[in-house]
């Protein structure tokens, strides 16, 4: 059984909403606190062994399994999280710009609010990033318009003036 089986495990054990939020509380405060440690200072690479990381984020191993999901999907190389274990060797080899997207993706403005960002990415691109962001959650309809005289779309062989596009009486 891997780290990220007892992250789920952990996460799925609270018994009512009161701790559940309480849970999801003191996740929050240490995620924080790991992104700010991230965000201070890019240029350090952090890679090793599972235990040695998690040591060095002050998180139990499978909480530290449960951030990896976290960031999984922004890190260059994705790790292959349901079976990393405590000393599997990873990298987190992190695009900060993708990070920052998937940031606003998940709703975590206390993530994505952090002030260790300025140092990061510049307003500018975080603005960018951010309308990047708004811009895909919106519906476009691309389907062409259809002219009164043209073939109707559902096959019927007619006008759509004479079939689907009749006004109802």
């Amino acid at each position: 059984m891997g780290l990220y089986n007892d992250w789920q495990q952990i996460a799925g054990a609270s018994a009512n909403e009161r701790e559940l939020k309480e849970f999801w509380d003191n996740y929050f405060a240490i995620e924080t606190k790991a992104y700010k440690k991230i965000l201070s200072d890019i240029s350090i690479k952090y890679e090793g062994k599972v235990s040695d990381l998690a040591e060095a984020f002050d998180m139990p191993e499978a909480v530290f399994a449960g951030f990896l999901d976290g960031i999984n999907t922004s890190l260059n190389a994705e790790l292959d999280i349901e079976n990393i274990e405590t000393d599997s060797e990873i990298s987190l080899d992190i695009d900060f710009e993708k990070l920052y997207f998937n940031m606003h993706e998940a709703k975590a403005h206390w993530l994505y609010n952090l002030n260790e960002w300025n140092a990061v990415l510049s307003e500018e691109r975080r603005k960018e990033i951010t309308k990047k962001w708004r811009e895909s959650k919106q519906f476009v309809n691309n389907s062409p318009k259809v002219g009164p005289n043209e073939p109707c779309p559902c096959g019927s062989g007619k006008k759509y003036k004479k079939c689907c596009g009749r006004s109802a009486d």
